[in-house]
């Protein structure tokens, strides 16, 4: 997930208050996007008050800054940030139907054809001005796997992440992964250790004895 840092105080006076509906904002707010898809942090508020005023000043609205706002976006998943921008939209570019096809390929945790459909250079460009991208996704999509395996054959997780030699060897020993024979090893934690369940009925005294004159009624 893109970090998250301090607002700069100027930018929060922007979006604050009425100041978050004055187009001449729109500037500052996008150069602070421009900041962003460069340093890797994210700031989604931000990011929506230039959506709001696309909104409402429609003439000034541009596809690329649009597009570079939904890219973050997808960096944040499973977070629903990317459906609060979308909604923002009065209309919807080739560009942003394909971002809108690449987050339903993740939120389908489908990511063997997310790297399939991400290489292709129509949809890869979208993402160009976006540093570290492609380490973000790898990113939640080791979260997922950490999350829901204790253990997963190598094949399969080298498909999901789109990689594949040393570059996966690298990948896994900084998610602190180990590698068996052709299974890739993930440590326990809270959420991929196997929990009993436990279920306890109570039943009060008086149903009991309903219970046993009705089986001696039979």
């Amino acid at each position: 997930m893109a970090s998250i840092v301090d607002r700069p105080e100027s930018i929060q006076k922007l979006i604050d208050g009425v100041e978050r509906y004055n187009p001449e904002n729109l500037a500052v707010l996008e150069g602070y996007l421009a900041d962003q898809c460069k340093n890797g942090t994210y700031d989604l508020m931000a990011n929506l008050a230039i959506l709001k005023l696309y909104q409402f000043n429609p003439t000034k609205a541009k596809d690329d800054v649009v597009c570079n706002i939904l890219a973050k976006s997808l960096t944040a998943i499973p977070a629903p940030d990317f459906n609060l921008c979308l909604y923002l939209l009065s209309e919807r570019s080739a560009g942003v139907e394909k971002l809108t096809t690449l987050q339903q390929l993740l939120e389908q945790a489908n990511y063997v054809k997310f790297w399939a459909t991400y290489n292709e250079a129509s949809y890869k460009q979208l993402t160009s001005q976006v540093v570290g991208f492609e380490d973000a996704i790898r990113q939640l999509i080791a979260r997922v796997i950490t999350m829901s395996h204790q253990s997963i054959a190598t094949s399969v997780v080298q498909s999901y992440l789109a990689l594949t030699g040393d570059a996966f060897a690298t990948f896994s020993k900084q998610q602190q992964w180990t590698q068996q024979g052709d299974v890739v090893v993930i440590p326990v934690n809270k959420d991929n250790e196997a929990k009993a369940i436990v279920v306890r009925e109570n039943i009060k005294f008086d149903q009991l004895t309903k219970v046993i004159g009705y089986s001696n009624e039979m």
